[in-house]
């Protein structure tokens, strides 16, 4: 046994939550150590090369990497540790292809957006501006304050004097979802559908289950800060978010997976790896799914009963079919933006390979892929269970046939994408299972039934003493700016526990 007593906290998991916490209590003076299973950092924020590309794992659809403002929380976090990145501006956060012809651009200037869409709905003007508006009203709340731990009352009590009207505004909205909203100013059943994706492309829900919270900071984020592209690829913000840890005087281990979770008299005390390693520290945080922390890290047998309620109200989210292409640029045409959905039944939208996204970011960074080639990263919903039980034949053989029937759909918005491919390599439930070490290879928690907004979100601490969950099975939820936001809350938490 390798005792470290003097280990302040110990973060399993390098995603962008975990980082933001390691950085943040680094930052306070804390010794942190992470513990990363795979060799590189960022999980879902990750990124892999093949043949002169530089694929990102996940989206690449960043919110977060602004200047202004408090809700700039990858910035922040970048800041906080003396390290920064370089981001692209977005001028279109993505381009809608959808049914009943509805073609739409999300232009990074509100008016326009506005504009774009009441074009296709001038009778519901005036209450696409008032959903829209109202969803800035919250924006503006979140935007006027430091976001930390809701669960140190001292902050709380600091933020209420500071700011009383702002946080009576989020009081009102944390109740209330997106879907409630909308249908109050809107009745056309087309654009309420299409809220619905505007909800569904970052919030894996329809919009009567996304929170009002969270779809008011992205309605509304992406005409203030906008949607920024990181130089070098996505995965430069955990390399960056590292290498501020480091200078901060943290550790990173890779290779090093966590197997369980150690406990004494009820209390978490430390971590032992797959090779019998066991490090003892005085907080132990995990940024592995709820479902990993409380089923695998620990025995499933005496999970906390708040845990179980937790389960009964959220379930696993689908992975993802991903499809990483290389293609010849004159694939796109000039002016092609960046970002893309297809859907072409609405009655389709949740199902498996229903939607389509779509992101090029060698649009904004051509320095991803070889000269005279761009990038197309094609995702769409797929649940574990369809790619169980096959030899490996059958595997391949699936992961050829799903790959050409989403390829054959791209093929309406990009012609002859088939004809100039150059690369094509496909992930399935199972990759992301394999290397993000994700249960079911999970995008994260979503409500098993409409809830009453954030209100059944857990924050940073559990039953457990000593034990912290970070990530998107926390408050805020998903999404890139959403977990620095839970990491930034649970370093304040465990800053105050730990007298930093």
């Amino acid at each position: 046994m390798t005792k470290m007593q003097d280990i302040d906290a110990i973060v399993i998991g390098s995603g962008v939550g975990g980082l933001v916490t390691a950085t943040q209590l680094a930052a306070k003076g804390a010794k942190v150590l992470v513990l990363e299973r795979y060799l590189i950092p960022g999980g879902s924020a990750g990124y892999f090369e093949r043949q002169g590309y530089r694929f990102d794992v996940g989206a690449s659809m960043i919110f977060g990497l602004g200047q202004n403002g408090t809700t700039n929380l990858l910035t922040r976090a970048l800041s906080a540790v003396n390290v920064s990145q370089e981001a692209i501006a977005d001028p279109v956060q993505i381009h809608y292809h959808l049914p009943e012809g509805l073609d739409l651009k999300v232009d990074r200037v509100y008016e326009k957006f506005l504009q774009n869409l009441t074009a296709h709905f001038p009778h519901e003007e005036q209450g696409i501006r008032r959903f829209y508006d109202e969803c800035q009203k919250v924006f503006k709340c979140l935007n006027s304050m430091d976001l930390l731990s809701l669960e140190e009352p001292r902050y709380l009590l600091r933020v209420f004097f500071q700011h009383p009207l702002a946080c009576l505004g989020l009081v009102k909205y944390l109740p209330q979802n997106a879907g409630d909203v909308a249908r109050r100013y809107i009745k056309n059943p087309q654009l309420l559908k299409f809220i619905d994706m505007e909800c569904y492309c970052w919030s894996v829900v329809p919009s009567e289950m996304t929170p009002m919270i969270n779809a008011g900071m992205v309605f509304s984020d992406r005409h203030y800060g906008g949607v920024n592209y990181p130089k070098g690829g996505v995965g430069q913000i955990a390399q960056k978010l590292v290498q501020g840890l480091e200078k901060a005087g943290g550790k990173i281990q890779y290779q090093a997976r966590v197997t369980k979770i150690l406990t004494e008299q009820g209390k978490a005390v430390g971590v032992q790896l797959a090779n019998g390693k066991v490090y003892r520290g005085k907080r132990i945080v995990s940024n592995a799914t709820r479902w990993d922390t409380f089923e695998q890290l620990l025995p499933a047998e005496s999970m906390p009963r708040n845990e179980k309620i937790w389960q009964q109200n959220y379930q696993k989210s689908p992975s993802f079919l991903s499809l990483h292409m290389g293609v010849k640029e004159s694939v796109l045409p000039a002016g092609t933006e960046c970002h893309h959905i297809l859907l072409e039944d609405w009655e389709k939208m949740t199902a498996a390979e229903g939607t389509i996204f779509v992101s090029i970011p060698t649009l904004l960074d051509p320095d991803l892929a070889p000269n005279g080639y761009h990038i197309i990263h094609a995702f769409t919903p797929h649940w574990i269970d369809d790619w169980q039980e096959l030899s490996v034949s059958e595997y391949e053989a699936k992961k050829e046939e799903a790959a050409w029937r989403i390829i054959d759909r791209l093929e309406k918005i990009f012609p002859g994408l088939d004809a100039e491919l150059d690369y094509l390599e496909v992930g399935t439930p199972r990759t992301h299972r394999r290397f993000l070490g994700r249960e079911d290879g999970t995008y994260g928690p979503i409500p098993r039934r409409k809830l009453w907004g954030l209100l059944n979100m857990p924050f940073n601490r559990t039953a457990i003493p000593g034990l912290y969950c970070v990530g998107d099975s926390t408050f805020p939820g998903q999404g890139l700016n959403a977990v620095a936001f839970s990491g930034f809350a649970c370093a304040h938490r465990i800053a105050v526990d730990l007298g930093f």
